[in-house]
């Protein structure tokens, strides 16, 4: 007996629950022509909009997937205009059908006001005639009093309950609202007020309708974004607007006698007959959008530990020290070419043309020891060898090579070159050049040369080294 009752309880748990998420997929619907435009998805797109122009542009631009309307039963998508209706500081920007030749239909109505201290308030008003009485969106204001608006009963606080999941509400104030792009230009000095220039039977050149789509498919698209629409965006029952009945409603509300007999026929419902291509717009949004509800970063990737530089990081620590670019100081190699360190320039004038070139840092190169030429007083740094003596006569002068100058200096008759390294110029007195300073040598004690050629005096060749 227990074990049925049992059984009887579970039966009718389940029951409930299929019936409840079949309550919950009903309301998603208000079988009416107004399904087929989610005005959600308009709040949206005139939150991300920027003038009324381009807002038109791509309502009605197959690629977004907003409008899927055909009130005239034509089987082709309507084209939806937008008029602007100023009214001091409030504008009715109104959503509109042209039927047929001579009837246009209402879709749905912006009010968007200004108060003396710049706040705004914005509401998307649906019509009747395609959403029933009194369908209105407006983004989550952070105070009901700030709006005007009585309190909605759906409205929990920080977050929300949307077909069975946790949304979280993004709140937001009049004067954020005020710092939209489309809203700013709806208050310029300069704004020109916009009335849609297409008619019907005459169209923007980018305008091809389309078949519509299934109710279900649509609705598969959209429910992607639900988290967003419910989390920015609520419905309410209070109009914002204090004129809205007399300024618009009685003044300029445009209404089509084609679509209310669609409707007592009931030649839209065949938009709800294929409940199976629910699956096909859903797949159709994954496929169009398949980082949508991805984490731009995953979690981890901060990690400092981790060996090797991901491209974009900016972790240091683990740089190598010779990577090009970096300007760390205590990393960069002390020979990096191209610097303009005074420790390795070398010893030899910038700019001669002497080839040999003897830095100061260079070891000393193992030759036999040369003595320098007695009474004669050498200027060169200690830290260079003295200078080769002359192979020729004592007697005669010799010829002395000068940086950037291989002329030779003609004294006497007597002619001898001598390959002799140019001395470095002295750092007392910079504007002396080198070897023109020197005090005259005094006679030289005759040597024995190896040689008996050394003294003809008409040999000019320079020996080998």
């Amino acid at each position: 007996m227990k074990s049925l009752t049992f059984l009887t309880c579970l039966v009718l748990f389940f029951f409930l629950s299929s019936l409840a998420k079949a309550q919950d997929n009903t309301e998603e619907k208000l079988n009416l022509p107004g399904d087929n435009l989610n005005l959600y998805a308009v709040m949206k797109l005139f939150q991300e909009s920027e003038t009324l122009e381009g807002f038109e542009m791509k309502l009605n631009a197959e690629d977004s997937k907003i409008n899927n309307l055909d009130l005239n039963n034509d089987d082709r998508i309507d084209y939806i205009r937008v008029i602007d209706n100023v009214d001091g500081e409030v504008h009715t920007i109104v959503l509109q059908v042209a039927v047929t030749e001579r009837e246009n239909q209402d879709v749905a109505v912006f009010t968007v006001e200004k108060d003396a201290s710049g706040h705004v308030l914005i509401q998307l008003i649906g019509d009747e005639s395609l959403y029933g009485k009194d369908y209105i969106i407006e983004p989550n204001y952070e105070d009901n009093s700030s709006s005007g608006s009585t309190p909605n009963p759906g409205y929990t606080g920080k977050t929300k309950i949307i077909d069975g999941e946790q949304v979280v509400v993004v709140n937001t104030s009049p004067a954020t609202v005020s710092t939209w792009h489309v809203v700013t230009y709806l208050y310029l000095p300069t704004y020109t007020i916009w009335r849609s220039p297409w008619y019907w039977g005459y169209y923007p050149p980018y305008w091809n309708p389309w078949r519509p789509y299934y109710w279900d498919y649509y609705y598969g698209y959209h429910s992607h974004y639900n988290h967003y629409y419910h989390g920015h965006y609520r419905p309410t029952h209070h109009y914002s607007y204090s004129h809205w009945n007399d300024h618009y409603y009685n003044g300029h509300r445009s209404t089509s006698v084609t679509v209310y007999q669609h409707r007592q026929t009931g030649a839209y419902n065949k938009t709800y007959s294929r409940p199976e291509t629910r699956s096909q717009g859903s797949a159709e949004f994954r496929k169009r959008n398949p980082d949508y509800g991805r984490p731009a970063v995953k979690p981890g990737n901060n990690n400092s530990t981790r060996p090797g530089n991901r491209p974009g990081t900016t972790n240091t620590k683990e740089r190598p020290t010779g990577r090009p670019g970096t300007n760390n100081t205590n990393e960069r190699p002390t020979a990096r070419p191209g610097t303009n360190s005074t420790k390795e320039r070398p010893t030899t004038r910038p700019g001669t043309n002497n080839t040999i070139e003897r830095p100061s840092t260079r070891p000393a190169i193992s030759k036999p020891p040369i003595h320098a030429e007695p009474g004669r007083q050498d200027s060169r740094p200690a830290n260079q060898p003295a200078a080769r003596p002359a192979t020729g006569n004592p007697g005669s002068k010799r010829d002395v090579v000068q940086p950037g100058n291989r002329q030779e200096n003609r004294n006497s008759g007597a002619k001898q070159n001598v390959n002799q390294p140019a001395p470095r110029q002295s750092t007392s007195s910079p504007s002396a050049r080198p070897g023109n300073s020197r005090p005259a040598p005094s006679p030289a004690p005759a040597r024995q040369t190896s040689s008996p050629k050394q003294s003809k005096p008409q040999n000019t060749e320079r020996p080998n080294r």
